[in-house]
């Protein structure tokens, strides 16, 4: 377990906010049922994904199987009525009749889902409206609908609907035309939003305005639209902690997964269909199975569906001791839940689950760091005052004490080594990531289609940007106690341990994690994003990353720093260095290392001249000449006169000539450690964290401004200005050796695409920095042993500070 000394500033979670739904002997019954969790030292909070079974629900079910002889519906009549049953009791649960509505059972919601996509009959002229934030199955529907046109909608598009004027009870008839199926979640999974479910007699008796939603596929819309309109309600989410009054409200179809609300069994859900919605579907499957025809013909394409509406889309044998086993669910749940005055199971479960939220939310909005930096970034619409808009579901982000944010892998590392089990990511919901992440499609496409970020892995941040969230959620069997050690947990982990020492107990304790989260804990260290050599002094950068053309991911050092940076220099008719704050335009001379040459180019002109890399050959036709660098003298090579009628051309400035350094220069006398130095100004290595520049705020691209600092060494810790308070560090197998803060010019002040200068970036910092211009740090390698074989950097090898 990880161990932490409690902070002194911790908030104390104020237990009069939350009051209790269940009274002592109720409270001690349920925890009865759960005892497993106390012996496996667990905490349970993902009861959107599944919620837990009661013991004696699991014994009750085995002593069936073993009192009862239960066996294909097909052969033992028993079974059909066990199978009747629950199909009364399904009924029941949602305050219907069997008058109103059919029962089919399918394998989950998403099976649910796919039978009305298969089987909806949109005309010719129907189409086919989906909420953004939506479960993953609601988009795989569009694969299968046969829709002139599909719509993306916005949540308050939906809602807007609500307070259309409709009747008491919905529709209950169509009318001859084309049909339009309208599909979205009751409550989103993601952040336990409810939309209002009055939206569905809006929907059904007004149809969706013209233009609403983007079009995402088919023919662009008319300008009239006489379709009849159909809902499709992804229930899954709402009714495993709400009531669901299919008298009050009535969609057409609605889509359940039984596990959800009872633990178990699982691989059993529902399509509950009603009359009107039986009427819009077609006439004629795609596919039967065995069970749903009167008759079908070998020997002729010809068959017959059964008359029983659910019948025909009940392929095969149903799963039918899974459904027998939910009869046992029904009864735990009231039985565990009991009515009490006028309050029905459900709606105690609902107030239950509400009032743990409410408590966990305000106790989230307390915690801050001494700063008064908040600790979370919670996702809500509309807040947890009313029971109605906000279920039992809190979504939130961790933040540093700087404001970025923390990965959510990290969390999920942290929260399993307390046996604490939550859920990370987007949560099959990648619309309500997109909408409450703030995504735009730039974004999204980074995320997905060059990150590489798949559902379900643990790629939490991208440059500095959460690609999902921490999603805790309560079921009947939650209690406060289990809240108020989550926040405990968030409390000593975050608020009282510095990272470097929380990441540490992470690593020590990985091998307690599954086998996913193993691998995350090993990425936890931040890592070497990219390297910049900087060739000509005063020139722009040429960067080896992942990906980057021709440089691969990794790069030799020498005894000066990293091979080829400021080995060459520009100098003036006097012999004196020529930079940038001399003349912008050098940043304009972008440096290609490719094969045995060094190709200057200006600009984005695909002309350029080449030198040798080869110090020999250099040496072979050139003359030697001195300059200096900080005051300290260089002895270099003369690198020709091509090559500086070149420079003198692009950057206007006469008798400019490129001299390569000759012999090495050292530190100057009273540094701590004497290193041998390129053409740098002080030191072998600069590094510049993205977290530091990104709390910065200009109005370019990142990149951008991270090139205004012209680093060596790119690394991003999550916490900004971090790198300053570093004294030793390594990198992949190469230790270093902190020199200092870079103490910046106006230098920085040049946008290094463009040559433009911007003088707020220094007072930027000064601001940060209390009036100091610190930015960066000088890192300068250690000697050891292993520095007599060359080494080397790679873009990936992990930053582990000392």
């Amino acid at each position: 377990m990880v161990l932490v000394v409690a902070p002194t500033n911790s908030p104390v979670p104020n237990m009069s906010s939350y009051q209790s739904e269940f009274n002592a002997d109720e409270q001690a019954a349920i925890d009865k049922e759960f005892t497993r969790l106390a012996n496996n030292k667990s905490i349970y909070l993902d009861h959107a994904g599944t919620t837990l079974y009661a013991e004696s629900q699991v014994t009750a079910a085995a002593e069936q199987l073993q009192r009862d002889v239960i066996c294909n519906p097909h052969t033992c009549r028993v079974t059909g009525d066990y199978v009747d049953q629950v199909r009364f009791k399904v009924l029941e649960f949602f305050n219907t009749k069997e008058d109103d509505y059919h029962v089919i059972f399918t394998a989950n919601a998403t099976a649910a889902l796919s039978l009305v996509a298969e089987n909806f009959d949109f005309g010719r002229q129907g189409n086919f409206h989906y909420c953004q934030e939506n479960h993953t199955s609601v988009l795989g529907m569009r694969e299968r609908v046969q829709a002139r046109a599909m719509y993306m909608l916005k949540e308050e598009e939906i809602t807007g609907m609500a307070s259309v004027p409709s009747a008491a009870n919905g529709v209950n008839g169509s009318s001859p035309g084309d049909n339009s199926l309208v599909t979205f979640s009751a409550q989103c999974n993601f952040s336990g939003y409810k939309i209002p479910l009055a939206a569905i007699a809006g929907i059904q008796k007004q149809g969706l305005a013209h233009g609403l939603g983007k079009r995402v596929s088919g023919e662009a819309p008319q300008t009239t639209d006489n379709n009849n309109y159909y809902v499709c309600l992804d229930a899954a989410s709402f009714v495993a902690t709400n009531p669901l009054d299919l008298q009050r409200y009535r969609p057409d179809y609605v889509c359940i997964s039984f596990y959800k609300i009872f633990g178990y069994p699982t691989g059993v859900g529902a399509l509950l269909v009603s009359r009107r919605g039986a009427e819009a579907f077609r006439k004629k499957r795609i596919f039967f199975g065995g069970g749903t025809i009167n008759y079908a013909y070998p020997h002729a394409m010809d068959h017959q569906l059964r008359e029983v509406f659910h019948q025909r889309y009940e392929d095969g044998t149903l799963p039918f001791l899974s459904i027998v086993g939910l009869l046992e669910g029904f009864r735990t749940l009231e039985r565990l839940v009991p009515r009490r005055s006028d309050v029905a199971t459900m709606e105690r479960i609902s107030r239950h689950v509400h009032g743990l939220a409410q408590y966990l939310e305000k106790q989230l909005r307390q915690l801050k760091y001494p700063n008064g930096q908040p600790l979370i970034e919670l996702y809500n619409r509309v807040g947890y005052e009313e029971r109605h808009r906000q279920g039992g579901i809190v979504a939130f982000n961790v933040r540093t004490d700087a404001g970025p944010f923390v990965g959510f892998g990290e969390i999920a590392c942290v929260a399993a080594l307390q046996g604490i089990l939550l859920r990370t990511g987007c949560f099959c919901n990648i619309g309500a990531c997109q909408r409450y992440l703030g995504l735009d499609e730039t974004m999204m496409d980074a995320i997905y289609k060059r990150a590489g970020r798949i559902c379900g892995d643990y790629y939490d941040l991208i440059d500095g940007q959460p690609t999902g969230a921490v999603r805790v959620s309560f079921g009947y069997m939650t209690r406060r106690q289990d809240v108020d050690e989550l926040l405990k947990m968030l409390q000593l982990s975050y608020l009282a341990t510095k990272p470097q020492q929380r990441l540490q107990l992470i690593e020590e304790q990985a091998g307690e994690l599954p086998k996913a989260l193993k691998e995350r804990a090993q990425r936890l260290r931040p890592q070497l994003l990219q390297l910049a050599i900087y060739p000509v002094k005063s020139c722009a950068a040429f960067k080896i990353e992942e990906g980057g053309a021709g440089a691969g991911r990794t790069w030799p050092l020498t005894a000066q720093g990293l091979q080829y940076d400021r080995e060459w220099m520009i100098v003036d008719m006097n012999g004196m260095a020529v930079t940038q704050k001399r003349c912008s335009e050098l940043c304009l001379i972008r440096p290609l290392i490719r094969d045995d040459q060094l190709v200057l180019h200006f600009g984005d002109s695909p002309a350029g001249v080449s030198l040798p890399l080869s110090l020999a050959d250099q040496a072979e036709n050139s003359s030697r000449c001195r300059s200096k660098v900080c005051r300290q003298p260089v002895e270099g090579l003369d690198c020709g006169d091509e090559v500086a009628l070149w420079l003198s051309q692009h950057l206007g400035l006469e008798g400019l000539r490129l001299l390569r350094q000759s012999s090495q220069r050292s530190t100057p006398n009273g540094v701590r450690q004497q290193q041998k130095l390129s053409l740098v100004n002080q030191a072998q290595f600069l590094l510049v964290n993205r977290s530091s520049v990104r709390s910065l705020q200009f109005e370019e691209s990142l990149d951008e401004t991270v090139d205004r600092f012209r680093a060596n060494i790119i690394i991003d810790t999550g916490s900004a200005f971090e790198e300053l308070s570093y004294k030793q560090l390594t990198i992949g197998q190469v230790q270093f050796q902190v020199e200092g803060p870079c103490q910046r010019c106006d230098m920085i002040c040049i946008n290094q695409r463009t040559g433009e200068r911007s003088p707020e970036t220094l007072t930027t910092i000064s601001r940060l920095q209390s009036g100091k211009m610190r930015f960066g740090i000088y890192i300068s390698r250690i000697s050891t042993e292993n520095n007599k074989e060359q080494q080397h950097l790679t873009c990936g090898d992990v930053v582990v500070v000392t």
